[in-house]
């Protein structure tokens, strides 16, 4: 089988697709707010899923982390609200110190590609 890894440097890939699944590295996004960072967050999962030959419809799974679990609702907002209906990847949501201060939101997504 072989294996597609994108977006590479010494540390770690982007994206790496493998036997039909793209499994995406955890995205973070620029913004004051935990909204505006969990779009940010989106975009970049929009642009990996179509290079990968998948979209939103196809994820399998959704890691969310979150600084802070009182931002929970407001991140909800917005990925309930771009989560395809019927179409929810399984999801875990948690609390951690992420890389930067400044970072709200972290997600990672695992799907299924053509």
């Amino acid at each position: 089988m072989t294996i597609a890894r994108h977006h590479t440097n010494p540390r770690m890939s982007q994206l790496v697709i493998h036997n039909g699944t793209a499994y995406l590295a955890g995205q973070v996004g620029e913004g004051a707010t935990v909204a505006e960072q969990t779009r940010a967050c989106i975009a970049k999962v929009e642009s990996l899923l179509a290079e990968a030959g998948s979209s939103p419809e196809r994820m399998l799974q959704a890691i969310i982390w979150l600084a802070d679990m009182a931002d929970f609702a407001e991140m909800n907002s917005i990925w309930d609200a771009w989560v395809p209906a019927g179409q929810a990847p399984v999801r875990a949501c948690g609390e951690a110190r992420l890389a930067h201060p400044d970072l709200k939101v972290e997600l990672i997504i695992t799907a299924a590609c053509d």
